[in-house]
């Protein structure tokens, strides 16, 4: 099935270029639709990420410093499934940015703390209003109560399957 041309393309096609649609069953399944909707949610961010020189780990890893709990390296690399290493790297560059501080765990020399600098809370208020933007863009389609029913049933699977999505006490906390 081929879809009329359109100006938005979210693959790199050229605008104008006719879309051709998935087979009907793939549309049909909702675990199909979630992943495809959340490549190209990552596909966005990770083109606004690169646009605004920083690396798309960068808004996570400042976010949960700012919550304020005393995070070490393993701890960031969990939460993220991010691999330690790769962790290592974006953490550097936070650094050299003076946007985050690593000390030597005082009660665990072999770990490092990451604490964030005032420079990096900075640095994450821009990055909320990045990631706002492109919400508010993904989800135009969408009213306030249907982003919010989303939401809810969003938070619901991720108990199920990824509870580390889950931090609050409530799903109002998370709306």
């Amino acid at each position: 099935m081929t879809l009329p041309a359109t100006p938005i393309t979210t693959d790199g096609a050229a605008p104008g270029r006719p879309i051709h649609a998935v087979a009907r069953e793939l549309a049909a399944s909702s675990g199909f639709l979630l992943a495809r909707l959340g490549f190209g949610f990552k596909a966005k961010a990770m083109a606004a990420a690169d646009d605004a020189g920083v690396e798309v780990y960068d808004y996570s890893v400042l976010a949960i410093l700012d919550e304020g709990v005393r995070a070490t390296q393993a701890t960031i690399a969990d939460a993220l499934t991010i691999d330690p290493s790769r962790l290592v790297a974006v953490l550097d560059s936070l650094e050299q940015r003076d946007l985050v501080v690593r000390q030597r765990d005082p009660h665990d020399r072999r770990r490092h703390v990451v604490s964030i600098t005032a420079a990096g809370r900075k640095e994450l208020a821009r990055l909320r209003a990045m990631v706002q933007g492109l919400e508010e863009q993904f989800f135009a389609p969408l009213d306030h109560a249907s982003r919010a029913t989303l939401h809810e049933l969003l938070v619901r699977l991720a108990e199920q399957n990824d509870p580390r999505c889950c931090p609050f006490d409530d799903v109002d906390a998370a709306i």
